[in-house]
Order: C-alpha cells, then structure tokens, then sequence
C-alpha cells in the first residue's frame, strides 16, 4: 500500500488510497521513509495529517537526515508533530534544523513544545545530544543551543538556563548577545540580583559585546539593588561602548530614583533627558506621579500632571489608578471619585485594580452599602473579581465582625475557581477569634497548613497568636510560637508585644517583662508598645513605682512617652489615690505638647470623685 503511494502522482491520489494508506500498519522501512518524504517535499499536510499516528521515532529521524537541506518544509512538518513522537535524537536533529531559518520562532516554538512535557531531558543530555545531532548534520552553527537557552528563559527556569550557558562556556561556545539578555531579563523579573552580576561577568571575560539592550538591564538590576549612584555611572558606560542610552535607559533610572524615594534626583534627570534631546513619555511621568502620590505630595503630583498634559502626552490607566490611591490613602474619597469620573470622561475604562482600590477605601469609611454598590458596578461592566477584591471584601466583613458574611465570600471565591490566599485565611482566623470562636479557628488553620494549601505567614501567626492572647489562650499562644520556630519563622515585636498584653491581662506582668528580655536575646527592638504593654500592666495592677521604672528605661533608651504612657501612669496614680502626683503628670503631658483626652480626665474624676465620698465618710 506505501509503495503505490509513490506510484500515485500528487495530482491524482484519491481519497480512498488515504483511507487505507491511514489504516496501515506504522511506517517502518525505507520505502515508507522515502514515502514520507515524498509527501513533506510536495507540502501534502492533509495527506500527512492522517498518518501522524503510525509515525515512529526513528522514521522521524530518518526523514529530518534526508531532508534536512529542507528547514521551512519541516518546519511545518514538525508543528504537526505532537512532542511524544520526538525522542531525544529527533527533537535533537529537528532544533540544529530549525536553527537555520531566518526567523527564531520556529525553534523557539519546538524548544518550548518540548519543555511542555511531562518529563523533559535534563539540560546535559539535551546539550549531549545536540552535539550529535551537529555532527550528523556537519552543522557547525551554535544557535541550536541559544534557542534552548532561550526556550528556557521563556518558561522561567533560570536555574537551567544558566547550567546551559555554563555547558556552552565549558565547550568554548559563545551564546548571542540576545540570549545573555533573556537569562539577565529573567534573573532580573526573579530578583536574582546576584546571578545576574555573575553571568554579566563571565560576558565581560569572554568578550561577548553588550549593547544598549543589555546596560538598560543592568541599569535596572542596579536601580533594583538602590545601587542608583552606580546606575548613573552605567550612563557613561554605555557611552564609551559607542551604546546610546535612550528612553528605557532614562525611564529605567527615573523610576529607580522614584522608588527609592529620590523625587527631586529624579526631577534633574527628566530635566537631562530633555537636554539630550530623549523626551519623555506617559511612563516617565507616571513614575513620577506614583512617587509624589506615595509621599503624600498631592500638589505637587497635580502639577506634574499638568506639565505633562502640556507636552501633549495623555495620561493612561496607570495614571488615573496612581492618583486614585494616593487621593484614597490620604483618606480623599470624594477627589478619588473625582478622578475616577475624570477617567471615564478621558474615554478611559476603569481597571480592576481602580475598583479594588475604591472598594477597600470605602470599607476602611465604614461605607459598606456604597462598596456593594460599586462591586454591583463592576459586574454590570463585565469586571470580574480577583482574589484582591475578594481579599478586601473579606477583610472589610472580617473587621466588622460579620464572621458570616466573610465565610459566604469564602465560598464564593472556591465556587468560582479563585483560589484564596494568605491574605484570605489570615482574615477568617482573624474574625474567628474576635467572634471568640477558637476551636474553629485553630481547625482552620491546622487544616490549611496540613494540607499544604498555603504556608503560614509571619503576619498569620500573629493573627492566630493574638486571638488565642485576646480569648483567655495565653498558654496555646505561646505554642504557637514553638510552632513558628520549628518552621523556621523569625517571629517580630509584633510577636512578642501581643504575648506581653496577653501576660498583662491575665495579671502576669512579670512573666511579661521576662519577654522583653528575650525579645533583645532574639535581635528584636523593643518598641513605645512594648513599654507601653508593660506600663499599663503594672499600672492596672497598682504597682505605679514598677510601672515609672519602664518608663524611666523607655525614655532612657531615647523613646518619648505617648499619649498612652501618660494615661496609664494617671490612672494607676489615681488607683493608688495619688492625686497630685497625677496633676504633676498631667502637666508634664501638656507641657511636651500632648493633648490630653476623655481617657485622661475620666481617671482624674474618678480619682476627685473618689477623694470627695472619702471626705465625706
């Protein structure tokens, strides 16, 4: 049946040869490897396609050899190929082939074909192999191996990437300049600051030229780094390897000066970008706009929006969401909204992330009914919630106290195929344990952490930690923190400050001040709560001398009283019917420039009041 297919001219096979042809057995000798390549030679693909089942291995290899003068037919011959079919020989010879086309997508496209399986070869068998298949192709190209590379860095494994070019190095092989930039774009977005310096490196020994490509990435890796004075010095750099720099040079260093707080640096480089005849573009000034925002210069960010309406530029997404959550983290909900309408009028759709944005905002104002309506808005809109707004959704009910609210959306979340996060579980056990429901809150967390669904977190812990403390728990509290220990989990002075208020609580303050100490042993910084945590312990309790020792020791190590040191140390004074000492106390708060409030003087009343039935008895 093979041989009369190549009796058959390809103007006259008939369709019912193909059906029996397709039901034959799978090819196997060389008549059937010289039909193959009959069909692949004339471009026969619907011919192909049937008898993709019967193909073998070792078919495919013999038809890559003999055809492999032939890369754009196979090309399309190998996308019909599913990877099973491919062995390490064939999907060898079908890459060094592949390597040959103008074009890298191709390969590019086989690589991560390849990779896509369920057991792909190591890198060292994968570089073995394309050393042979070089051979038998009498191939002396390398690019098979920079596809691979690159094929790597596309399915974000830097790890192999970088086995890879270290083979290629072993070898004397020289990778392209474009895959150096793949592998140093890659440890990049992974923060692999160091891997990158190190490939950068081993580039500059072998002599493999950089371009401007690859300075702007360094440039970021530096900028990442805070390294910015160094990222300037790279401008020079670039300049002396005849590399110009351009916008993403200068956007690159501007956003590295905004994110590390340096606005006005980054102000003096817009205004060198200009000088050099680079001029900026919606992302230069985003960067800027965000950077004010974050540091509260509302104004000012207004400002630069204006010059950069001037120049014509106009402001995206990404502008709008910027003031959007600078407006909401100053607490201007009314400018947030304001901007939100402004967006619309631009004929700029509102994002997911400017909705998430409102939303929280408006829990955070209580204004729940005014949330619901806006995540109403959004579905009317065809925006669908992410795990984000979910999260927001949940701690908004969580922090309320409607336990079963949060729980619905919970459910809601795993109905439509979101999966929660650490945020999302830290929330429930959170309103668990203000809702005193522990035992479900402990179920739930050693269900979560069993079952491997998300790793607990330094901030879960201490949720889990304060509501044992806040629920009368204090000694499961202190398991709790075993437990972060043997997962390897620093606990903070967040940790150790819920501990000290639970201690205090249960009337243990000396127990309480033993934790101080201990949070020093560990390397952790006692903050104003410490302190604070242990004046009020001692000042409930009526041990007011205990209590002006810590604060002698706070003030000591350069710590200023606060509002609640000051109300602690007053109404432990007037427990102990020390009125005057009270006063004396009350003036020294006035006098450092802290406001007294109703929890003052309720102690000083109580105190007045107290004195006067004395009196009169």
């Amino acid at each position: 049946m093979i041989m009369k297919v190549l009796c058959i001219s390809r103007r006259h096979l008939k369709l019912s040869s193909l059906s029996s042809f397709s039901a034959s057995a799978p090819f196997t000798s060389s008549s059937s490897s010289s039909s193959l390549e009959t069909l692949i030679k004339n471009s026969e693909w619907h011919l192909i396609k049937p008898l993709i089942p019967t193909l073998t291995p070792s078919l495919i290899s013999q038809s890559l050899l003999n055809l492999h003068s032939q890369p754009l037919n196979l090309s399309n011959f190998l996308q019909l190929i599913p990877p099973p079919l491919l062995d390490a020989h064939s999907s060898s010879l079908a890459l060094v082939i592949l390597s040959r086309l103008n074009s890298p997508k191709p390969a590019l496209n086989l690589v991560q074909r390849l990779l896509s399986t369920s057991n792909p070869a190591s890198s060292a068998d994968v570089f073995r192999n394309l050393q042979h298949a070089r051979h038998q192709l009498n191939d002396d190209s390398t690019l098979c191996f920079d596809y691979w590379i690159r094929g790597l860095c596309l399915i974000k494994n830097p790890r192999q990437a970088f086995n890879c070019f270290n083979m290629m190095k072993a070898q004397g092989m020289l990778p392209k300049i474009e895959t150096c930039n793949h592998m140093l774009s890659l440890f990049l977005k992974f923060n692999s600051t160091q891997m990158a310096w190190v490939l950068y490196a081993d580039m500059f020994r072998l002599n493999i030229t950089s371009n401007t490509h690859t300075f702007n990435i360094m440039i970021n890796v530096l900028c990442k780094e805070g390294k910015l004075k160094k990222a300037l010095d790279f401008l020079g750099f670039m300049e002396l390897a005849d590399c110009n720099p351009n916008l993403v040079t200068f956007n690159t260093i501007v956003h590295g000066f905004c994110s590390w707080g340096k606005i006005h640096r980054a102000l003096k480089i817009l205004a060198e970008m200009k000088r050099r005849g680079i001029y900026p573009d919606s992302y230069t000034y985003n960067s800027i706009i965000s950077a004010l925002l974050k540091e509260g210069m509302l104004d000012d960010a207004l400002l630069v929006f204006d010059k950069m309406l001037q120049t014509g530029l106009k402001p995206t997404a990404v502008t709008y969401n910027a003031f959007i959550s600078g407006f909401c983290n100053a607490g201007q909900l009314d400018k947030a909204f304001l901007k939100r309408d402004e967006m619309l009028q631009s004929g700029i759709l509102p994002t997911l992330s400017t909705y998430n944005m409102l939303i929280h905002q408006l829990f955070m104002e209580g204004k729940d009914d005014d949330a619901d309506n806006l995540i109403k808005e959004m579905g009317d809109k065809g925006i669908q919630p992410d795990s984000i707004t979910y999260n927001i959704l949940i701690n908004g009910y969580c922090q309320t106290g409607n336990a079963k609210k949060a729980f619905q959306l919970y459910d809601e979340m795993s109905t439509k195929g979101i999966r929660p996060t650490k945020v999302t579980y830290t929330s429930l056990i959170y309103v668990l344990g203000k809702s005193k429901r522990m035992e479900e809150a402990a179920a739930l967390f050693d269900k979560i952490t069993k079952d491997g669904v998300v790793m607990p977190d330094l901030v879960m812990f201490n949720t889990l930690i304060n509501a044992h403390c806040a629920n009368g728990g204090v000694e499961r509290a202190f398991s709790i923190l075993t437990e972060m220990d043997r997962r390897k989990i620093s606990p903070d002075e967040v940790t150790f400050n819920t501990l000290m208020q639970g201690l205090c609580r249960e009337g243990e303050v000396e127990e309480a001040r033993k934790l101080l100490d201990k949070m020093k042993e560990r390397g952790i910084v006692p903050d104003h709560v410490s302190y604070n945590t242990l004046i009020t312990g001692y000042s409930k309790r009526g041990d007011v001398k205990d209590a002006l020792k810590v604060r002698d020791e706070m003030t000591g190590i350069g710590f200023n009283p606060t509002l609640l040191t000051y109300n602690s140390l007053i109404k432990g004074l007037c427990k102990n019917k020390q009125g005057a000492r009270a006063e004396e106390l009350l003036k020294e708060m006035v006098d450092t420039g802290i406001t007294p409030d109703h929890t003052t003087y309720n102690s000083l009343i109580d105190a007045i009041r107290d004195s006067g039935k004395a009196a009169q008895t």
